[in-house]
């Protein structure tokens, strides 16, 4: 006859009254407790979690990228560069949550989707600041939020600091690369357009490797990175087209056809088109 086995003869803590446990650590109470579906449909449930999840992922993209422009800023490189990729490998994480939530089918989605009322993804305001961060920069994507100052104070704020890819781009000014002035001294609360000159800045990199490593290394990051994040971004839009087809969403757009125009959006643009040149 096996016997049992039991953890606690190895030295396993088994007793954690007033002490420090895995669930106090993680605040489990606190994240189990948040699920609270507004209908008696099963899917709600999964629609939750899925949504949830994705803004803990979020969470921790926040983390991820306000560390490494810092990073660049500072001239050190080397951590810029284990954030940049626990970015890109974070995107693919929040893709994969697409293929849970296909498994939802439309009919399933329709005996909830009225509880749902207003909301809608594009409403958060994580996702905003991402790609605020990253150099995507509406200024009119402020409204959602107008109803929660302290959202709209931390957005605005983030509009007044230049991107990760203005530190991108005055990291290879500080190392000897001819970028335009015209760039390095722009607005930062806009996005930025593709500029010739910059392309040509990036030519200088790729045409070297070997001499401009470093640079090199971070763009190939910034790269890999919005690989990534268009893979979210198609997977988002055939998502919603296999579960509402090109109803409008529940925020008020147009659904598959507001998602598709975010498909265009670039945001690195000189480092897909040097390629061309080289």
């Amino acid at each position: 006859m096996t016997v049992p086995y039991d953890p606690a003869e190895e030295g396993a803590e088994m007793s954690f009254d007033g002490r420090m446990s895995y669930g106090d650590y993680l605040q489990l109470d606190k994240i189990l407790s948040a699920q609270a579906p507004l209908s008696d449909a099963h899917d709600e449930m999964l629609f939750i979690i899925q949504h949830q999840v994705s803004e803990l992922w979020m969470r921790l993209a926040v983390h991820e990228v306000s560390a490494a422009r810092e990073a660049i800023r500072r001239d050190t490189l080397s951590p810029a560069f284990k954030m940049l990729t626990r970015v890109a490998r974070l995107f693919e994480q929040l893709n994969d949550a697409w293929d849970v939530l296909r498994t939802m089918t439309p009919s399933e989605y329709t005996n909830f989707r009225d509880s749902l009322g207003q909301s809608s993804g594009f409403q958060s305001h994580q996702y905003r600041q991402i790609e605020y961060m990253v150099g995507n920069r509406n200024p009119a994507m402020l409204r959602p939020h107008a109803h929660r100052a302290e959202v709209t104070a931390l957005l605005k704020a983030e509009l007044e600091r230049p991107s990760l890819y203005d530190e991108a781009l005055r990291l290879l000014a500080r190392n000897g690369i001819d970028v335009p002035d015209s760039v390095l001294e722009r607005d930062v609360s806009r996005t930025h357009t593709a500029d010739e000159g910059v392309m040509a800045a990036w030519k200088v990199v790729y045409e070297a490797p070997e001499t401009h490593w470093p640079l090199y290394e971070l763009a190939e990051k910034l790269v890999d990175f919005e690989d990534y994040f268009r893979r979210w971004r198609f997977n988002h839009v055939t998502t919603v087209e296999r579960v509402i087809g090109f109803k409008r969403g529940t925020g008020g757009t147009g659904g598959v056809s507001y998602l598709k125009r975010m498909l265009d959006v670039v945001l690195f643009p000189e480092l897909w088109h040097v390629r061309t040149h080289l």
